[in-house]
C-alpha cells in the first residue's frame, strides 16, 4: 500500500508539472498576441527561418519588408486574398468546418495531403509561431492558437497583421514588399488584376516568383478576378 501510494504522489507531481509547464508555454504565446492587439509584430518565425538561411550565404541579408497602415493597403487586393483564401473569413470564428471537411475529403481522394482547408486565422498563427513541419501536435497548437487570435483581435486586426507579414515570394514578405516587387507600386495603388495576381500566388509564393509565365497562375489568377466584387472584406 505505502508503494502504491508512493507511486501515485510520484505520477500526481509530475502530471501536475507537466500541466504547469503547458500552462505557461501557451501563456506565453497568449502575452505576446496581447501585446499585438496594439503594437506591429517586428519579426515572425517564418521570417526569422528565411533569414536565418539567407544569412548563412549573407551574414548582411535582409528581407523586403515593410508595414503598412490595414488603410494603406488596396481594397482590391484584400477582396481578392478572402476569395482565395478564406471566403467566409469575415463570418467564422477561427475554422471553417465546411472548408475542413471539403479538404479532408479532396485528401482522401487523392491518398495524400493536397489540401490544408485552413484560414486566413490559422495562416496567420503558423506564420507567427511555428515551424513549416506538418504533424498533429502542430495542428493542434496552431488550432489554439487561432482561438487565441480571434479571442483578443477583431477581424480586420487580424487581416492587417496577415496582410503585413504573409510570405510573397523569394524573401519578399507583406503586401507594400509584394506590391513594389512585383509592380512597382506601392500597396494602396494595386488594380484588381495585379491584386488577383498576387492573390493567386499565395498557396506556394515562392515557387511562383520562379515561374511567373505558369499557365495555372494566369488561370488562377482569372478566376480571382470574378469573384471578387462579391468579396466581404473586415
Amino acid at each position: 500500500m505505502r508503494l502504491l501510494v508512493s507511486l501515485w504522489k510520484l505520477f500526481s507531481y509530475a502530471a501536475g508539472t507537466a500541466v504547469l509547464g503547458l500552462a505557461i508555454y501557451e501563456f506565453w504565446f497568449l502575452a505576446q498576441i496581447l501585446y499585438w492587439v496594439d503594437h506591429n509584430p517586428a519579426t515572425t518565425k517564418v521570417m526569422d527561418v528565411r533569414l536565418h538561411a539567407l544569412r548563412q550565404k549573407d551574414p548582411k541579408a535582409t528581407l523586403e519588408q515593410k508595414w503598412v497602415s490595414y488603410q494603406r493597403i488596396s481594397n482590391e487586393l484584400k477582396r481578392a486574398i478572402i476569395v482565395a483564401e478564406d471566403a467566409k473569413f469575415v463570418e467564422h470564428d477561427g475554422f471553417d468546418w465546411e472548408g475542413i471537411q471539403r479538404a479532408l475529403e479532396k485528401n482522401q481522394r487523392r491518398g495524400k495531403v493536397i489540401a490544408g482547408g485552413s484560414t486566413i486565422t490559422q495562416q496567420l498563427a503558423k506564420n507567427l509561431f511555428l515551424s513549416g513541419e506538418r504533424s498533429l501536435l502542430r495542428k493542434g497548437q496552431e488550432a489554439i492558437l487561432a482561438s487565441m487570435l480571434e479571442a483578443t483581435m477583431n477581424k480586420r486586426r487580424i487581416f492587417e497583421i496577415y496582410l503585413n507579414v504573409v510570405e510573397w515570394g523569394e524573401n519578399v514578405f507583406g503586401a507594400d514588399a509584394a506590391a513594389r516587387y512585383y509592380f512597382g507600386v506601392n500597396a494602396a495603388a494595386l488594380d484588381s488584376v495585379q491584386a488577383a495576381r498576387l492573390a493567386a500566388m499565395l498557396p506556394r509564393p515562392r515557387y511562383y516568383d520562379r515561374n511567373r509565365e505558369s499557365a495555372y497562375l494566369a488561370n488562377y489568377s482569372d478566376s480571382i478576378l470574378v469573384q471578387m466584387d462579391a468579396a466581404q472584406i473586415p
